[in-house]
């Protein structure tokens, strides 16, 4: 199988202008849904808190298990 250096230059090319839009478009949804969860945790902080000892308390449930 020949492999060309410019084939692979426009299919990269390509694949980028595709994917970049998409890309951005996650980038925003990660950092809203960020900025959210923030708030959330600032606004609630023993609610989160309560939450993250039940959850390692079920992991560690779970692992000893094993």
């Amino acid at each position: 199988m020949d492999v060309n250096p410019q084939h692979l230059q426009e299919k990269a090319r390509q694949l980028q202008e595709n994917m970049l839009p998409q890309l951005e478009d996650a980038r925003r949804n990660l950092e809203d849904m960020n900025t959210r969860v923030v708030g959330f945790i600032r606004a609630n902080p023993g609610t989160c808190l309560l939450g993250a000892v039940a959850l390692g308390f079920i992991v560690g449930r779970i692992a000893s298990r094993r």
